[in-house]
């Protein structure tokens, strides 16, 4: 079979290093909580090898490049349809997957936070992701409040998982290489079903909290506050970056109360 060319227009780095593929499968520790797995964008199937060898989940693939899904079609012609020719953003879960199941990839960097904003949006039923990212996402991901990379997405994802940084990956073990270093992340859904709060509210605040990082919450939350009722809390002299999901719930909480007493 000849090769799949890469495609620059679709972020495509095909991971070359096999002991790293298996290093990145064998990071799905939470099988026993689903039966199926969705792997995203799989080139030329140096993961999906390693997946498909598991007997403890049933392999999905999905990929947008028609020539990597052709490709696949013949190096696994028995994957019928576990193998979707589509856009995982525009997939529909339930058509797939009548329950909860995991997400594997080493992903496209141009579209790494939509997919992460998808699972967010389908986190009953994802219930781990182990993933490739460009290494200032992954940490972004996984870092604690009091840092620069502390931001919107590392609050919404460890509102609802728990997120850990697994390990670095080398540009060279791709094809071609990408220009920045790469990581690897765990996401692994917490108990959390339903955040202590107005969710709708809660995403207003951290959004409105990070667009003005450098300003105080005061500043920065100026049109969701009610000045009156809460002009001396002293969190709103914090930044947004100094704050916990469990800061952000209780913010939420305070600002809906002095809505509804004003």
């Amino acid at each position: 079979m000849s090769l799949v060319k890469a495609k620059k227009h679709l972020g495509q780095h095909f991971l070359t290093d096999k002991n790293i593929a298996e290093k990145i499968v064998n990071s799905l520790q939470a099988t026993d909580q689903y039966n199926q797995v969705l792997e995203i964008g799989p080139g030329m199937g140096i993961l999906s090898d390693f997946l498909l060898q598991k007997t403890d989940f049933q392999t999905y693939l999905i990929d947008v490049d028609v020539e990597s899904v052709h490709y696949l079609q013949k190096k696994y012609p028995a994957i019928g349809d576990q193998l979707i020719n589509g856009d995982f953003l525009q997939l529909n879960f339930k058509d797939v997957f009548p329950g909860k199941f995991g997400i594997i990839g080493n992903f496209p960097y141009n579209i790494s936070s939509q997919i992460l904003f998808k699972v967010l949006d389908n986190r009953d039923q994802v219930v781990e992701v182990v993933g490739m990212f460009q290494k200032e996402v992954a940490e972004r991901c996984a870092e604690k409040p009091g840092s620069k990379e502390y931001g919107i997405l590392s609050v919404f994802l460890q509102a609802f998982y728990k997120v850990e940084y697994l390990f670095t990956v080398k540009a060279g073990v791709f094809n071609p290489p990408p220009k920045v270093l790469s990581a690897v992340i765990r996401l692994t859904r917490n108990t959390t079903n339903k955040l202590d709060c107005d969710e709708k509210l809660f995403w207003q605040v951290v959004k409105a909290g990070f667009n003005q990082r450098r300003k105080t919450l005061r500043n920065a939350l100026s049109s969701l506050i009610n000045k009156e009722n809460m002009g001396n809390d002293p969190i709103l002299d914090l930044r947004a970056e100094r704050l916990s999901v469990e800061d952000f719930v209780k913010l939420t909480n305070a600002i809906h109360g002095s809505k509804l007493s004003s």
